[in-house]
């Protein structure tokens, strides 16, 4: 059995969980069971998938009866699989979490009848983009998963969420409107949206009108990625919303952003036509971005900034185009998803134990609560790359593949790695030592919660059992880090080839066109790809 032909139900389990939890509104308990069962089945059938194209394989299935390029058509290939089951480990993390905030709060902060539901939807757009082999149906995903992301976003109905709501809106609809006119620019020109027959026919274009159709799709991305200088928007965002739903988005949302850029311009635009301006934009994300973490003073914007500047490390390794660099972005985003999500939810523990997520009115946590300490050092350790964890394997991926690169621009962007990297311990650092070390007394506004030793108790199990679980996963990735590497250097080079996905949508019929790159870099290419197959066993 061709087990991508139930690809489609990583996107139909949750629709149809969620129109089951919408049925269940007033049965609070029996949506959170619906809600947990089917993310579980869905991360369930996602880990088989994974495990079918685990290997190097690359399926795809047609929906509706309608060949390709006429019909939509879903592709599972290893990329996509680790993605889905990546963001399905951190989804049904979240949810756990909202789960017992919700029990313990009487779901005053995020009411199940509405949470739940649009929950599931989000997820369903989520695993639509991944699995998308088509533009449109693309476009559909994110505007699945950003209409979700209204709704989360504003639960509660203060003043702040609905300002940052509605920023959020707009900045999302322009990257939409945009994606829209770059889509019907793109049928005009070639009479196709499937991404398997653009790659074929985009090449047939002058360069001139490639090279628009390229940007356009570059800006549509890079906002929903929130790639400097599009990442205004995100730090005003995110902190506002509930705790799950801020973790959630800052592991996701973004990622599928980065994804869309990985997909495109590996498939539809290979090469390394616009790889220097990629480049300069990863440098500057980076370094705007820490410089942004390290003046904040609340923990939640610290960590928004952070995401901005590490998304710079993921455009980073596609902008180098070689096997080494994309196979390392492959593994980073990953391992962002998970340890990004784990400090949000750890933050919504701060808060709930220290009465503030401000630094200026925390102290003494690491006494009061050793394990609350515990679940933001490791991911904490992680996010700044310090060894042996897999932010230091990922990272150090991505050094080596700039140096092996070797030109002026890509070492540049490795001091600019190793810069922002060390300036990421040092906001980290600035948190332990105000937040979890000094005393409370100490503080510049203390809290009284915090001088009640009492209330260490008040943290619900349920969210601090899927805060430590997500913590858990992100040490995994350290473990099994060498078979990680191996599946992400693998997606790399099966996503430069491009024959593998072009004929599991097209057939093996068709003739792939070669990628254009200088002699020299093809020369290095095996010399690259070997080294870096060996540092990752």
């Amino acid at each position: 059995m061709n087990l991508a032909n139930l690809s489609p139900l990583a996107v139909l389990l949750p629709i149809l969980g969620a129109a089951l939890a919408f049925l269940l509104i007033r049965h609070h308990s029996a949506q959170r069971v619906v809600s947990i069962v089917i993310l579980s089945a869905t991360l369930l059938l996602e880990c088989l998938l994974l495990v079918s194209v685990w290997d190097g394989g690359t399926t795809s299935v047609t929906l509706g009866g309608w060949l390709p390029p006429w019909g939509v058509v879903l592709v599972v290939d290893q990329f996509s699989s680790l993605m889905l089951v990546v963001s399905t480990v951190v989804s049904l993390a979240v949810l756990i979490y909202a789960t017992g905030q919700g029990m313990a709060d009487g779901d005053q902060e995020a009411p199940v009848s509405i949470f739940h539901p649009t929950y599931l939807i989000l997820v369903a757009g989520v695993s639509n983009a991944f699995l998308t082999g088509d533009l449109f149906n693309l476009y559909v995903g994110f505007e699945i998963l950003l209409t979700a992301s209204y709704v989360l976003m504003t639960l509660g109905g203060t003043g702040p969420r609905i300002r940052a709501g509605v920023t959020y809106v707009v900045v999302s609809v322009v990257s939409s409107v945009l994606f829209l006119i770059a889509i019907a620019m793109i049928y005009g020109a070639t009479g196709t949206i499937t991404m398997a027959d653009l790659a074929i026919k985009l090449a047939e274009l002058d360069q001139g009108t490639q090279n628009l159709l390229h940007v356009m799709l570059l800006v549509a991305f890079g906002i929903k990625a929130a790639v400097f200088p599009l990442s205004f928007w995100l730090p005003d965002s995110y902190p506002t919303a509930p705790a799950p739903v801020t973790a959630v988005f800052a592991g996701l949302l973004t990622k599928v952003g980065v994804y869309a850029l990985v997909r495109t311009e590996t498939l539809l635009f290979p090469g390394d036509t616009l790889n220097v301006p990629l480049m300069v934009v990863a440098l500057l994300t980076m370094i705007v971005g820490i410089l942004g973490a390290l003046a904040q003073s609340d923990i939640k914007r610290l960590l928004s900034f952070t995401l901005v500047s590490h998304i710079g490390y993921m455009v980073f390794g596609l902008a180098m185009s070689s096997v080494a660099g994309l196979g390392a972005a492959v593994f980073y985003v990953a391992h962002h998803i998970t340890v990004q999500t784990s400090l949000f939810l750890v933050t919504g523990l701060i808060e709930r134990r220290g009465g503030s997520s401000s630094i200026d009115r925390l102290g003494g946590l690491a006494k009061l609560s050793p394990l609350l300490a515990l679940l933001f050092f490791v991911p904490a350790m992680n996010l700044a790359g310090i060894p042996p964890f897999s932010g230091f394997l990922g990272k150090l991926g991505l050094l080596q593949a700039g140096v092996e690169l070797g030109t002026p621009l890509a070492i540049t962007l490795v001091v600019g790695g190793v810069v922002t990297s060390l300036l990421t311990l040092l906001a980290i650092a600035r948190v332990w030592n105000r937040a979890f070390w000094r005393k409370p007394e100490d503080a510049e506004y203390p809290d009284p919660v915090l001088k009640t030793p009492g209330n260490v108790g008040v943290l619900p199990r349920t969210m601090v059992g899927s805060t430590a679980g997500l913590v858990v996963f992100g040490v995994a990735l350290t473990v099994f880090a060498g078979p990680l590497f191996k599946v992400a250097d693998g997606s790399a080079e099966i996503m430069l080839d491009r024959s593998a996905f072009i004929h599991s949508v097209l057939g093996d019929s068709v003739v792939v066109p070669p990628v254009a790159q200088p002699e020299e870099k093809q020369q290095d290419q095996p010399a690259t790809e070997d080294a870096r197959t060996g540092d990752a066993k």
